[in-house]
């Protein structure tokens, strides 16, 4: 299975992210992501520690992707595979991703910590949305940490909610993601 991950990790950096390969990329493959569902009935959280990145420095470019079925520390096994099965539909749609360009100009040679926006794509339950997410960029000797903390309304990725399920879970999720990259090493 984990070879499986790495061979799909491997291919959704080469076809989609083809065009970022350079020598100036950092690559991660054990960020964090994490997320909330806080409704009047019910509080649901879960986190996966295996948010994939990879930044070229040198365009400002970018991608990340979860497996969503790599999140963990529901309230209950029934709660989880719910997520899985009714609401994420991660059979069908595996993964969530955000692609796209830092907008502002930041020295990547230069150590210390930049407020950034980030422009681009995500893809949640196979709808795409463009989004301009803010986040906290720190550049130091050893890589670059990304931390950002967004909003995602279930009904802009057409995630379905039952009636009888309402009041346990938000229509609003809080995400809250921190990943660290570390230069490609050299091939």
């Amino acid at each position: 299975m984990k070879t499986m991950r790495l061979y799909f990790s491997c291919v959704f950096y080469l076809f989609i992210l083809g065009n970022l390969w350079g020598q100036t990329h950092y690559l991660a493959e054990n960020g964090r992501m994490h997320f909330k569902s806080d409704a009047p009935l019910e509080l649901i959280e879960a986190t996966s520690a295996e948010l994939k990145g990879v930044l070229d420095t040198e365009k400002g470019s970018f991608a990340f992707s979860v497996d969503i079925p790599t999140f963990q520390g529901f309230n209950s096994p029934l709660q989880r595979e719910h997520f899985n099965e009714n609401y994420l539909e991660s059979k069908r749609y595996p993964r969530a991703t955000f692609v796209g360009k830092i907008i502002e100009e930041v020295d990547f040679f230069a150590p210390g910590s930049y407020e950034v926006r980030a422009k681009g794509v995500l893809d949640i339950h196979g709808v795409k949305q463009e989004r301009i997410i803010k986040g906290q960029l720190n550049v130091t000797k050893d890589g670059i940490s990304i931390r950002a903390d967004f909003t995602v309304l279930l009904e802009d990725h057409k995630i379905s909610i039952p009636r009888i399920v309402h009041q346990k879970i938000a229509e609003e999720i809080m995400v809250d993601m921190a990943i660290f990259l570390q230069p490609k090493p050299a091939e």
